[in-house]
């Protein structure tokens, strides 16, 4: 990462000085970030899983964004070294113009009430029918991420004094797939897959059909892309053989939100269903493929045991200054 970013830095911004451009950050790329030896040493899927996100998926990214002269790693003059390294490695996305909105106590109350609530059920889980384990794990997934992310970006203002953006807006508000993945669910995944492969392949996809339609190859290349990254993330997670489920997953949304965006097109505005139905269909079918493709190969690799294991290993360093590993601690709830 240091290597990719000095070399970088020091060379030139112009269009001959791209092929020069490229090699540092395919170095970095081949030799480390999609498989991060720091990543392949940790058995953690705290750590595992977010060293895995961060660096071999986030840093890579921004890294071939740094090449083009784009993205947020490129300004002029040139950011610092420390501030570039932890710009890279993070989900993070400085404003520019626009105010941080900020979220009421409340509403962080009362998703730590509901995340309490959930625990406490996996207490009875076998008492209760698998379909409803899966959308307590819907919802365990969606706190859990978005309580990560929001202390990274909280340590990161403490640390760098910066405002980030938010990395979820409700989910459980949106009304269409095209607004569940775009505006609503992890933020900074559709913020660095728009440039990196969006907009290019759609670009190259308007030279060769109405641009009316371009955008369409590329949300299926977008979706193609983040189903590989999400497999890597779970081959860190659990190091088992990838079995292409979560890939499929990612390809069934592509192709569903293709689909929404054809509709959408043809209609012309001319029809659309109310929020109030559209909203619970949207979740309806991402919770039912998530059951489908989504969570068998997350169970399959144990990411809830280990999680299970790994936060009572926490808990029990905070609570009694203990130091105690997750393999010597047996999970309650399973």
């Amino acid at each position: 990462m240091e290597y990719s970013g000095g070399i970088l830095m020091l060379l030139p911004q112009s269009r001959q000085a791209l092929p020069l451009r490229y090699c540092p950050t395919l170095c970095n790329i081949s030799g480390g970030a999609p498989l991060p030896s720091s990543s392949l040493n940790l058995t953690s899927i705290h750590f595992g899983g977010t060293t895995s996100f961060f660096i071999a998926w986030l840093a890579s990214f921004k890294l071939i964004l740094f090449a083009f002269n784009q993205g947020p790693l490129s300004s002029d003059p040139s950011i610092p070294l420390s501030r570039f390294i932890l710009l890279a490695c993070f989900p993070i996305k400085f404003h520019q113009s626009h105010p941080k909105t900020h979220k009421s106590p409340l509403i962080y109350f009362a998703k730590i009430l509901i995340f309490a609530f959930i625990l406490r059920i996996y207490d009875y889980k076998q008492h209760l029918h698998p379909k409803i384990i899966l959308f307590c794990y819907c919802l365990h997934v969606y706190f859990m991420l978005e309580m990560l992310l929001a202390l990274v970006a909280a340590l990161t203002k403490a640390l760098v004094h910066v405002e980030l953006e938010q990395q979820f807006n409700e989910p459980y508000l949106a009304t269409s797939l095209q607004d569940f993945w775009g505006r609503r669910w992890n933020l900074m995944v559709p913020n660095i897959l728009q440039p990196t492969v969006y907009h290019p392949v759609r670009s190259i996809a308007a030279r060769f059909m109405d641009r009316k339609w371009a955008a369409i190859p590329g949300v299926l290349a977008t979706f193609l892309v983040s189903g590989l990254m999400h497999e890597l993330v779970l081959y860190n997670i659990g190091r088992l053989r990838p079995s292409g489920e979560m890939m499929c997953f990612f390809m069934v949304h592509g192709l569903s939100l293709t689909l929404e965006i054809v509709i959408k097109k043809i209609l012309r505005g001319k029809f659309s269903l109310p929020g109030i139905v559209s909203g619970p269909l949207t979740l309806a079918y991402v919770m039912y493929t998530s059951f489908l493709l989504f969570f068998p190969p997350f169970l399959r690799s144990k990411a809830d045991v280990k999680g299970c294991t790994e936060s009572l290993a926490f808990i029990e360093f905070i609570k009694n200054h203990r130091l105690v590993g997750p393999n010597d601690i047996s999970c309650p709830f399973h």
